[in-house]
């Protein structure tokens, strides 16, 4: 087990040391779209080698494999149109040894790939190498050549490489790039402790379906096959079918990382490309919503770009008249609601959100949108446990966030109750973040799968509490980790006030616009 550690650990720094070649690690991530296509590329020539070695031993010469493998693309897994003038030499070497006009070869190459295999459309052809802003090359040829030449010092081959330990070196330089991309990063990227705490709890079983609505690079759909997998190592039967894998996300070069990163895993799923609270793609023969066995996600926080006529357009049911919609503020909830529309009747969800999800608009007089959804779910009793997070865990913020577990059929014991857990203190201090260390993510998800309750971490709370606390869900509310903390969280304390005031405002534009209707005022 240690060397297979240390496999990753050198993979790791290699990968992340070529990324740095181009001009160090301060400016790695701002070539993440140059970086990602390359390593993976890479991967696909020397995995594509290794098929024709294999090919070969039966045929006679590597030659021959070439023209079979031509003739019969079936033959290998991605088929590359790279040819050697020597064709007993790496297929990477055709682009290793471009030396003038790099940016132009690689483009060319990479489009040819793409051409050849319909699977990599979109994905690794989007990059123009040869890119100018202003007259000036993006990447200039010499620093393409130098960051071609560290990719070229390993070989990333089947024989090399174990499709784990490759995917966690693509994966590890996916939250390198996080860590330095500063507000965009959290837009592709989950803490790796928080999804697999998540994939844990949700405990897949083999051939399920999973979905992720708003899957970024994809690390959450391939933290639960890596679950799924871990729980069926001592099972009996050695061969169990993998997890189907959806996910749909907004931006085409995170679309494009997440086709990757699921290629690399040599994990199968399909990645749709759109936005999904305005266009699911995953639908069922009669257009409505496909459902799911497991549904994971981290949509961005609060976004305030949906309008009532977006919910009001909705025709696929996602909406259910007595919860109504969330209000223009924050889509949280519409997320919530898109998710369990998601869901299959035995379906289970995970769901990470601002803290503010859990508690805005409760202790206010009047009702507030967010508070009605959010009492819809306790209501229904769909709302099976609520984790507090640590804060500064996130790339793109300092708020702790919390993760929502969803149920559409909780068992005899569970139901009318809620289970809170408040992991504020669930961390370790790190640079640039801090993060959940592995006894961590293993206390909470035994705590979260048994419902364990302790001191200070964690309380089964009833229906009638929630209620008399006006559907307040936030742990913090209900579990104090220290004796002095009889206070909440004064982010969330300010949450609640902007949450007050916004419904102020909009009641006095109410009223203003009666009265003047009214003819009372002008």
């Amino acid at each position: 087990m240690a060397n297979h550690n240390s496999n990753v650990k050198s993979l790791e720094s290699w990968i992340w040391d070529a990324a740095c070649s181009i001009r160090g690690a301060k400016d790695a991530p701002k070539y993440k779209d140059y970086i990602l296509p390359l390593i993976f590329t890479k991967r696909l020539c020397d995995v594509f080698d290794d098929e024709l070695n294999r090919i070969a031993v039966e045929v006679g010469t590597r030659k021959k494999a070439f023209q079979l493998v031509k003739a019969d693309k079936k033959l290998v897994r991605f088929s590359l149109p790279l040819m050697p003038d020597d064709p007993e030499q790496p297929v990477w070497s055709v682009i290793r040894k471009l030396s003038d006009r790099i940016g132009e070869g690689v483009t060319t190459h990479m489009r040819a790939i793409a051409r050849d295999n319909p699977l990599l459309q979109g994905i690794i052809d989007r990059v123009d190498f040869n890119a100018t802003t202003h007259g000036q090359r993006d990447l200039d040829d010499d620093r393409l050549s130098n960051l071609i030449e560290a990719i070229s010092t390993k070989r990333l081959g089947l024989d090399d490489v174990e499709a784990d330990i490759i995917g966690k070196s693509y994966e590890y330089l996916i939250r390198k790039f996080a860590e330095g991309g500063g507000q965009s990063a959290g837009e592709f990227y989950t803490p790796g402790e928080v999804g697999e705490i998540m994939a844990r709890v949700l405990a897949p079983e083999p051939g399920m379906d999973i979905y992720d609505p708003t899957c970024g690079s994809g690390g959450l759909l391939i933290k639960c096959e890596l679950a799924m997998e871990a729980s069926m190592k001592n099972a009996p039967q050695a061969n169990h079918a993998p997890l189907k894998l959806f996910g749909q996300e907004y931006v085409p070069e995170t679309w494009a990382m997440a086709n990757m990163n699921m290629i690399i895993h040599d994990m199968e799923g399909q990645i749709e490309i759109g936005d999904t609270f305005k266009n699911p793609k995953f639908r069922n023969t009669q257009g409505k919503l496909r459902t799911f066995d497991r549904v994971v996600a981290n949509p961005m926080w609060n976004q305030d770009w949906f309008t009532e006529a977006d919910y009001d357009n909705d025709e696929l049911d996602r909406f259910p008249a007595g919860a109504g919609f969330p209000g223009k503020s924050s889509a949280d909830w519409g997320w919530i609601q898109h998710m369990h529309a998601s869901l299959k009747a035995t379906g289970r969800a995970a769901v990470v959100l601002d803290t503010g999800a859990a508690s805005r608009g409760s202790g206010n007089a009047g009702t507030n949108k967010e508070k009605t959804v959010r009492q819809w779910f306790v209501d229904h009793d769909l709302l099976e446990s609520v984790l507090y997070l640590p804060e500064n865990l996130f790339y793109n913020t300092t708020a702790p966030g919390i993760v929502l577990f969803l149920n559409r059929a909780k068992t005899k014991a569970r139901q009318g109750k809620v289970f809170l857990v408040n992991a504020s203190q669930v961390f370790e201090k790190g640079d640039p973040k801090n993060f959940i260390p592995d006894e961590g993510i293993q206390r909470l998800a035994s705590t979260l799968i048994g419902w364990k309750e302790e001191e200070k971490l964690s309380r089964i709370v009833e229906h009638a509490e929630l209620k008399k606390n006006d559907y307040n869900i936030s742990p913090s509310r209900y579990i104090h980790t220290s004796d002095a903390e009889t206070y909440r969280p004064i982010a969330e304390i300010v949450e609640e006030l902007n949450a007050i005031e916004l419904e102020a405002r909009e009641t006095d534009k109410a009223l203003r616009n009666i009265l003047v209707q009214l003819g009372v005022a002008t």
